[in-house]
């Protein structure tokens, strides 16, 4: 049974989860307050935002202050945009926009990535230069002056990363760069972009969702058809199902064990636990989206497609037009286009690709890994149309064999990617190398099924669904949807019963909550 603390009081060590009982506990109860409120358009949004920031405040502590700041302070950014009377004016407060959300973002994210790097040159410039320099620490103002004013005794010599940062900086940026655009108004109610940007359901992890998507949502009357509801609870299911049964059992029964220390593994294993993290991190970022996306279908709105089975993709660019759409999409409209895209020439092109590229990795993560991954795939992407260009017939229509063997080479190189990506540091990147290209030991195949059958079964699970024709997903859907109420009952009281038996003892936060 749940405590009042358990309720209304943030624990680091038990952030509110989707995976959690609590969280179900508490949006019951959040349920019948809509309910109640849902007809009443001001009062709704009122109390979504009140819900927001506490849904905020348990899952990332007192950084909600933050949150409300950066809000306000984009809100009116935005209407200064719009008013200004010149167009250098309106240059200036977009300038603005930028540099206050990417400036929050830096040094949450990355105070620790610069200083690290400011100290190495400093520790070879005192090695080979004989200077005396001190190294730079790191200082966290903002818990500074929290103690100041407000009497609190935070930690001013560390500095945490806000959950969500990445995605709510991102979505506001887009929001001040469309109004210069020209291509939406700013909104005229501050309760209306409060609620544009706390809105729960992809507040941590998206996904990205634009204004132009969202807001034309917040001030319609409320509507939910039995199809909407029926959908919702199915994608609901298929979300924890993903992320409890295949992603948590996956990374915690085989994933994790090898990515800690791959010596201790042959290379056959290692190489099975690429495949592991390759499936499971799709499994558990696509099932955070589809709860997200299912819960915001319950109370009325629609938020956008973030995965279109990534893994049937046959080369890197139609990989990335399936895998984080919201993200992918974003950097193509607010970093690859302004740099330039395509209409500078083929060279330029390339360029351009490699940047947004490696720039998308960097905002994954203040670690040269994150960089890494994001320069290979832009390295993919820039030679896929270097490709194009030279092999312009492969685009014409392809049989099955050559589409199987390029969806096989996509495949496995999106998955070398993630060894990028999810290793602890590059030492484990090269062990796990080492280990795949000279110790394999196939011979060992056979004791590691046996010894790991569960996990296989979760794994080949877990791509089966994924593989699926996107018509049989769909006849799955619709085939739920029509079911009585009585039937979707009992499909999920089973579900419950499943993920209680399934479940790993201790709950796994989202991956792209570090983000």
């Amino acid at each position: 049974m749940f405590t009042l603390k358990d309720i209304f009081v943030y624990s680091s060590k038990n952030p509110l989860l989707y995976t959690q009982y609590l969280f179900w506990f508490v949006f019951t109860f959040f349920m019948l307050g809509y309910s109640v409120l849902y007809k009443k358009n001001t009062m709704r949004k009122v109390y979504l935002i009140i819900f927001g920031v506490f849904f905020y405040y348990k899952s990332g502590g007192y950084f909600f202050f933050l949150l409300l700041i950066s809000t306000v302070t984009d809100y009116y950014i935005g209407k200064a945009i719009y008013n200004a009377k010149t167009q250098m004016r309106k240059k200036l407060f977009v300038a603005l926009a930028v540099f206050w959300n990417l400036g929050i973002l830096c040094y949450f994210k990355y105070y620790y990535f610069f200083v690290d790097g400011i100290n190495y040159l400093v520790d070879w410039l005192n090695h080979s230069a004989g200077f005396h320099w001190a190294h730079l620490k790191t200082f966290n103002y903002f818990a500074d002056l929290s103690n100041i004013t407000f009497g609190s005794h935070f930690d001013v010599l560390s500095v945490i990363l806000p959950v969500g940062i990445s995605f709510f900086t991102f979505q506001t940026i887009s929001y001040s760069i469309d109004i210069y655009r020209g291509q939406i108004k700013p909104l005229n109610s501050i309760i209306d972009f409060c609620f544009f940007v706390t809105y729960f359901p992809q507040l941590l992890a998206g996904p990205i969702v634009r204004a132009s998507v969202f807001v034309p949502q917040i001030n319609k009357p409320y509507a939910l058809t039995n199809d909407d509801f029926g959908k919702a609870i199915f994608l609901i299911m298929g979300g924890l199902f993903k992320k409890i049964i295949i992603s948590d059992f996956i990374s915690g029964n085989f994933v994790d064990r090898v990515f800690s220390n791959p010596m201790l593994y042959s290379g056959f294993e290692n190489l099975m636990a690429v495949y592991g993290y390759t499936i499971q991190i799709y499994c558990d970022f696509s099932g955070y989206t589809d709860i997200a996306i299912g819960l915001a279908l319950l109370m009325g709105f629609h938020l956008p497609k973030n995965f279109d089975s990534p893994y049937k993709a046959t080369n890197i660019t139609d990989f990335w037009r399936r895998w984080h759409i919201s993200l992918s999409t974003w950097l193509r409209d607010y970093l690859y286009i302004p740099l330039g895209g395509n209409k500078k020439g083929k060279i330029r092109q390339y360029i351009n690709l490699f940047l947004t590229m490696l720039l998308g990795g960097l905002w994954h993560g203040a670690n040269i890994r994150f960089i890494i991954w994001g320069g290979v795939h832009g390295l993919g992407l820039a030679f896929h149309k270097l490709w194009m260009q030279f092999f312009p017939s492969t685009q014409k229509k392809k049989n099955n064999f050559i589409l199987i063997i390029s969806g096989l080479i996509t495949f496995h190189f999106v998955a070398f990617c993630w060894i990028f990506f999810r290793a602890p540091n590059m030492a484990v990147v090269g062990q796990m190398m080492g280990q795949v290209f000279h110790h394999f030991n196939i011979n060992l195949a056979s004791d590691f099924i046996t010894g790991y059958w569960r996990v296989m079964a979760m794994i080949i699970l877990g791509y089966a669904i994924h593989l699926l024709p996107s018509s049989l997903k769909l006849s799955a859907t619709n085939r739920f949807i029509n079911l009585p109420l009585a039937a979707k009952a009992v499909a999920i009281a089973l579900l419950v019963v499943i993920m209680y038996q399934g479940m790993s003892s201790a709950v796994q936060p989202f991956i792209y909550f570090q983000f």
